[in-house]
């Protein structure tokens, strides 16, 4: 660690010093450290499940802020003190900066005072995360199965799944250290990790696997040590008893339920009420663990000079129950007469030597005894290499005895040990795995640890090779000590119903059965006591909505209802009543959890983002792929169907927590993967042009904001476009300055966002700031998007009442947009008559898209109507085509080649051809297209008047001097009063808005100004004699009757059709007639009740070949 000198400043001013960023303050200028008390910053939840982990290196929203803060020295620093800390209160934040850990600790706060509670962690690698790891490992399993697993494999395949399990474990712990040492980890263990390594859906995923592998753990603890209180400590105290040899195996399930049951109340009512004295007893679990593993390596060493005296009775080759009988004799031998034995009436119906009637495989076969326990010098170890897998009721037989092969009695097949379950390898190794886990446990306990970085990989990598050493160690020796007859009883019944790894234990074997029962039972009440606070952290990060009511407990922070859940999902474990059909079930959710944990490690590792930096550095991504594939090919090994169950209930709360769930950002590696394949794809995407099966609609859409969206149907309308599996980016402009508006410009895109949220609208939103609007939209057309994934068509609103409004702008930015896109070569879309779009909710049942094709656009009213019926609202509406001939066209053939065209482009439509023939110019088109340039002339001369006015209103006050007024004043004209802003409705540019800086406006009037005013009044009636007698542009005219004629066909052939897709002219050229333009397009769209203007982008956007 660096050390720091921190030398006084001397001050001959006294500075008041506060708490600033709301952390504890440190006055380093004086000879102690104050704080405030009471003020002690941890690991919290900010109420919506985000843990300010990192809260030391983030400035607080609520800093105090006062006049006399600033000492001289940092006056120049004040507006940067005003949201940053000073690095003299940084370092106090960071000194003071503890993490109390989610677990048992929190019980014990809560009854501590303040002051034990700030006493610093000091837990060092051994007692923090070493012998917690140990207790974890070393499990039931140890006990109770790895001697009948090295019976039934053999010792060469007992290695291999030690091996398997132990690597695994082994190579999720380097990348466990690597996560673990890359930053502060607060409780939560694995769930934190993945959480925040991968985000809050995979997070919450695998929380919820953990927490039920943790659940399904403590059932199978209780059932090992319910299983020793029945089998081997008081076997007087079952309920239930067997009728027959077929019953024995219901029996058995039946007291397993009902005492695991019970067994399950209790341990629940101690987690309740006195979780302290469950952690204080954890080292006498330990010590009883410890213990039981050292007698059985000193039973092994002794059993080379003194092996322990334990003989099977075998008749044949086939290994009988020895608690069924006294001596291993078919005959005994009172006083001098021979008489049957107990084992001769158990195989005999009748007691007479003369006259037995005996089972065949009796008769024809002898009684032998052999040693159970030959010892590490009998090279037994020869026999026990290669496994026995047995069949469920198959008997266990020895091989090499004598043995006549013939079939015995059916009702003597109880007489006999078996098999209880049908064994393999792969039901082995999801048996074993769970004495593998429990890595996890120093990482769990971070927040006691003095240096947790350092002792979590060493602690736990000695841990995992310790407990590896032991269950190797372990195998040679069950394997060269122990007969494979009685490695194969499961149960112990060849040797009188004792522990079969007690009976290799020194110096007796009660020291491995009461050992390994409070062992046992210890691991249950840790398992209760850490599964309820694991989904209380996970209930409150709020990731998973109907699990908040989880993350409440009593005062003291004890998780009462996760409890009572955990207690309710143990008993299913409990019912089950078999360990080995348990411990699989734990084995799948332990592997999910190990394989994420690789995951996240290989993900940050490859994508080097810069806050990867573990301090652990002997990892590698390699080493992480190989621990994934390791514990999703053991997961299938194991059981396939356990591991599809747990797959799909991992994919189910995923999928749940993606679309229901609290969004979350805790800078998790899926966020940087998915920022490594948008720059991968954009790069890829810049390598050249689309092609035109490639063509996607990528949307800019214009969107007019007041408080609120304005035409919140023309988002509708855009998302039911989306079925083309495009892009949309909604922009909008605020006029004003960006420095004076950012606010503004927060509020309007929350604003667009709800609206796309509410419309499940998936895209971006852009709102920029202009001193122009149609800069603006300029500036959002030319800049928007990234690369390849620019917009290449633009929605926008058609500006309704621009007829009535005297403002042009709104229609001139309008145009100015259309001639923007042209430019841009960019596709238009202008929905008109927008309130009578549909909404999502609704259904057309029947009717037509109609498309009028006037011109080619590259093929964009063909494609329009298809991805339309893609969305749910137009699914049903069929489509038709419609194109003009004109007199020298051939329209059938035109017909016959646009059906052609259609069935190449996989298009079903329906195909017309309308006829427009030449015909005079109606008087109606002449009329109204008179009417349309008096209009614009009269609102011209209008516009024309009133900037003269404006423009002699800045004349005469833009300069400061004396004039004389017709009634011999004086009046001093200040420049300031030129500051007006009377409108310039005609001119094409946005005026600049200015405030007048005087509430009364003075004119001052020269009698040449008098005159000329006088005169411009008495030329309005010419003006109005010379617009009565203007005759309309022919050009104009004939562009009234094409729009005339042809809202006139459209109107016959689509005036019920339920959206009319059309061609957009294109604005003309000389921006004189734009508003002529504008009454164009309206004729042309009269009488129609939903119209499409599309113009094409100049670019093929369809195309015939596959």
């Amino acid at each position: 660690m660096p050390h720091f000198t921190v030398v006084p400043v001397e001050d001959s001013a006294t500075s008041n010093y506060d708490s600033l960023e709301g952390i504890n303050w440190v006055d380093y200028r004086d000879t102690g450290q104050g704080g405030h008390p009471g003020h002690l910053d941890t690991v919290s939840s900010d109420g919506h499940g985000n843990h300010s982990e990192d809260s030391p290196f983030l400035s607080s929203a609520d800093a105090v802020k006062k006049t006399d803060f600033y000492d001289r020295n940092l006056a120049l620093f004040e507006e940067e003190l005003d949201i940053r800390p000073k690095v003299s209160s940084l370092l106090s934040r960071l000194v003071n900066y503890t993490n109390i850990t989610q677990g048992a600790r929190e019980h014990e706060d809560a009854e501590n005072t303040e002051t034990s509670r700030r006493k610093s962690p000091n837990m060092g690698t051994l007692m923090g995360v070493y012998l917690p790891c140990l207790q974890n490992i070393f499990g039931v399993i140890l006990f109770l199965r790895l001697t009948w697993i090295v019976g039934t494999a053999g010792i060469v395949q007992s290695f291999l799944i030690v091996l398997m399990c132990c690597s695994c474990t082994m190579l999720t712990a380097i990348s466990m250290s690597a996560i673990a040492t890359n930053g502060v980890v607060p409780a939560g263990g694995a769930y934190f990790m993945i959480s925040r390594s991968l985000g809050a859906e995979f997070g919450g995923a695998v929380g919820i696997c953990f927490y039920l592998g943790t659940t399904f753990a403590a059932a199978m603890y209780i059932l090992g040590a319910i299983e020793i209180f029945l089998k081997y400590l008081v076997p007087q105290a079952a309920i239930f008893h067997a009728s027959d040899h077929h019953g024995g195996d219901s029996a058995i399930l039946n007291n397993m339920r009902v005492y695991g049951t019970i067994c399950l109340s209790l341990m629940a009512v101690v987690v309740f009420v006195g979780v302290k004295y469950v952690n204080k007893l954890a080292s006498l679990f330990l010590a009883c663990v410890i213990i039981s593993i050292v007698s059985i390596y000193a039973g092994a060493i002794k059993s080379v000079f003194q092996p322990p005296d334990f003989s099977i009775c075998m008749l044949g080759n086939r290994t009988l129950v020895r608690d069924q009988f006294d001596v291993c004799s078919k005959t005994v031998l009172e006083g001098n007469v021979t008489v049957p034995s107990q084992l001769w009436r158990n195989f005999c119906s009748s007691g007479n030597m003369s006259s037995p009637q005996c089972d065949d495989y009796f008769n024809q076969n002898n009684v032998t005894e052999i040693q159970g326990i030959p010892g590490l010098a009998s090279g037994i170890i020869r026999d026990n290499m290669w496994g026995d897998y047995l069949e469920k009721g198959q008997i266990l037989e020895k091989a090499g005895l004598p043995s006549v092969d013939v079939h015995g009695a059916v009702e003597s097949i109880g007489l006999y040990v078996s098999a209880d379950i049908a064994t393999s390898f792969t039901l082995l190794v999801g048996i074993f795995f769970p004495s593998a886990t429990g890595i996890m446990a120093g990482s769990n306990r971070s927040g006691d640890l003095k240096d947790a970085q350092k002792s979590i990989p060493i602690g736990t990598i000695l841990a995992i090779t310790t407990t590896t050493l032991v269950y190797f160690s372990s195998v040679v020796l069950f394997g060269a000590c122990i007969e494979g007859a009685v490695l194969r009883d499961k149960f112990g019944d060849a040797v009188s119903k004792n522990l079969v790894v007690g009976t290799l234990s020194w110096p007796s074997p009660w020291v491995i059965v009461i050992g390994s029962f409070f062992s046992t039972v210890g691991a249950g009440l840790q398992s209760l006591t850490g599964a309820p606070r694991l989904l209380q952290a996970i209930a409150k990060d709020n990731i998973i909505p109907f699990l908040r009511v989880f993350g409440h407990g009593k005062a003291n922070g004890e998780p009462t209802w996760a409890l009572l859940l955990t207690g309710l999902i143990a008993e299913l474990g409990i019912l089950i009543a078999s360990l080995d059909m348990v411990a699989p079930i734990l084995s799948m959710f332990f592997l999910m959890c190990y394989l994420f944990v690789n995951l996240a490690c290989a993900v940050q590792t490859l994508l080097r983002t810069p806050n990867w930096r573990p301090r652990f550095k002997y990892y590698h991504w390699a080493l992480s792929f190989l621990g994934m594939s390791m514990c999703l090919a053991l997961m299938f090994i194991s059981s396939w169907y356990y591991a599809i169950v747990a797959i799909c209930i991992a994919g189910m709360i995923y999928k749940y927590i993606e679309y229901q769930g609290a969004e979350k950002e805790w800078g998790d590696g899926i966020r940087g993967l998915s920022l490594s394949a948008a720059r991968y794809s954009l790069l890829r995407l810049e390598l050249g042009p689309p092609h035109t099966k490639n063509w996607r609609l990528i949307i800019m859409f214009f969107v007019s904001l007041d408080l609120h969206v304005k035409y919140p149907r023309l988002l509708t309308f855009v998302s039911q476009l989306k079925a083309g599996k495009g892009l949309t980016i909604v922009g909008s402009v605020i006029q004003g300055q960006f420095l004076d508006s950012y606010g503004e410009t927060q509020a309007s895109e929350q604003a667009v966002k709800n609206m796309m949220e509410i419309e499940r609208v998936k895209g971006f939103c852009q709102v920029v700031v202009a001193s122009k609007v149609r800069e603006g939209i300029a500036h959002l057309i030319q800049s928007c998007g990234l690369g390849g994934m620019k917009h290449n068509t633009v929605v926008m609103g058609w500006p309704y009442g621009w007829r009535q409004s005297e403002d042009p702008r709104a229609w001139k930015t309008f145009i100015n947009t259309v001639r923007c896109t042209t430019a841009a070569h960019l596709a238009l879309m202008v929905p008109k008559n927008v309130s009578f779009y549909p909404s999502n909710h609704e259904r057309f049942t029947d009717g037509t898209i109609d498309v009028w094709w006037i011109v080619h656009d590259g093929g964009m009213l063909m494609l329009l109507p298809f991805l339309l019926k893609q969305h749910k609202v137009w699914r049903k509406c069929k489509m038709r085509i419609f194109t003009v001939a004109q007199m020298d066209d051939n329209s059938i053939q035109m017909k016959k080649d646009l059906a052609t065209f259609l069935y190449q482009l996989r298009i079903e439509a329906e195909v017309e051809v309308v006829e427009m023939h030449d015909s005079d110019i109606s008087a109606y088109t002449y009329e109204r297209t008179l009417m349309m340039e008096q209009r614009s002339q009269m609102l011209r001369q209008m516009r024309l008047s009133s900037a003269e006015r404006e423009r002699e209103v800045h004349n005469y006050t833009s300069t400061n001097i004396h004039r004389i007024t017709p009634y011999g004043h004086y009046d001093i004209v200040s420049p300031a009063h030129s500051l007006i802003r009377m409108g310039s409705l005609y001119s094409d540019e946005e005026e600049e808005v200015v405030e007048p800086v005087a509430d009364k406006i003075q004119m001052t009037w020269t009698k040449e100004k008098y005159e000329a005013e006088r005169r411009n009044r008495n030329n309005a009636p010419e003006n109005f004699r010379e617009l009565m007698s203007l005759k309309p542009d022919q050009s104009n005219v004939r562009r009234m009757h094409t729009a005339v004629k042809l809202n006139e066909v459209i109107v016959n052939k689509s005036h019920d059709a339920r959206l009319v897709l059309l061609n957009m002219p294109g604005p003309p050229r000389n921006t004189d007639g734009d508003e002529n333009y504008m009454e164009f397009l309206e004729v042309l769209t009269e009488g129609l009740e939903r119209v499409l203007l599309v113009r094409g982008g100049g670019r093929e956007v369809i195309t015939i070949y596959s």
